[in-house]
């Protein structure tokens, strides 16, 4: 479903004309301010967040409410998927060096915004033998020194399918551990070339069974050319690998330079997948146009435990 007209604005506030956003994909982008502050905090400690990086149409919303999504590992990925707008570089730049006080850095940063719930995720860093996962461990052990009472999420990369990576994350101690699908397994090639479905499926499905107490979730996009079977396809797949929370939002291209979207899809969709995801058994589906993978991340994880309590 798409509008007429042309608008000059993407989600991060970078001008390129493009089909005009249904209404209910429209967000508004009025708290300077509170994105102003945030930033040169963040900017202070070198600290990026996907919310900036992936040019997200949440981040004024976000950032105004005193959250944000720490990106880790640097600001530069060695993966070139086609719906993203992390930028991606050569391993062999200087800009690739890993900062060893990152993970304090990001700790000190929860503290300062009295995080409660501290979201951490990171860029590929295929350069690395490990990944990057001991760094990304540290970082959650820093974070949870720092705030013993606060809830840890991670997004993790798949790691090249190491699974001793995956649970190196995990004995970090996370509450919440998260690998996103992205999308169906028919468009893999085109959306996440350096990728593999099946492989994703196995880092969920490693991660359920590593520790199984721990809340599992994924997400997907649609409107990149998928059908409904394949979504449902695709929530069937993530369900049998143990996975307890799907999101599911909307794709809108990010720069000219990534993948166009195929089809805006109505809310009424949204809630039908929702619908046939708690049919499967799923503990919570959030979906909807603006859905994000990390998107009111700390409510997803409370009403999913309340609703099975």
């Amino acid at each position: 479903m798409t509008s007429e007209g042309l608008i000059q604005i993407d989600a991060g506030g970078h001008d390129f004309a493009r089909a005009r956003l249904p209404e209910w994909l429209r967000q508004s982008r009025t708290h300077f301010e509170s994105v102003h502050l945030l930033k040169t905090q963040l900017r202070q400690r070198k600290l990026h967040t996907v919310c900036e990086s992936a040019r997200c149409p949440n981040l004024h919303e976000c950032f105004h409410r005193g959250a944000a999504t720490f990106m880790i590992l640097g600001n530069l990925c060695t993966r070139g998927c086609g719906f993203c707008s992390v930028p991606k570089g050569s391993p062999a730049k200087k800009e690739f060096f890993l900062d060893s006080e990152e993970p304090q850095h990001v700790a000190e940063m929860a503290a300062e915004m009295n995080l409660r719930y501290v979201v951490i995720t990171s860029v590929n860093r295929d350069d690395l033998a490990d990944g990057g996962s001991h760094h990304f461990a540290e970082t959650v052990r820093q974070v949870r020194a720092a705030l013993p009472a606060a809830r840890v999420e991670v997004l993790t990369p798949d790691f090249c399918g190491d699974l001793d990576a995956v649970a190196r994350v995990l004995d970090a101690g996370p509450h919440v551990f998260n690998h996103n699908m992205e999308t169906v397994q028919r468009l893999y090639r085109r959306v996440r070339p350096q990728a593999s479905y099946r492989q994703s499926l196995e880092v969920l499905r490693f991660a359920k069974g590593f520790r199984s107490g721990t809340l599992t979730k994924s997400g997907l996009m649609v409107g990149l050319g998928e059908s409904t079977e394949e979504v449902h396809a695709l929530l069937r797949d993530v369900f049998e690998a143990g996975v307890d929370v799907a999101t599911i939002g909307q794709y809108l291209q990010p720069t000219r330079r990534n993948l166009t979207v195929a089809e805006y899809v109505a809310p009424e969709q949204f809630e039908a997948y929702r619908q046939f995801g708690l049919s499967l058994g799923f503990k919570m589906v959030f979906s909807g146009p603006l859905v994000r993978s990390s998107y009111m991340a700390d409510r997803v994880r409370e009403q999913a435990a309340q609703a099975h309590a």
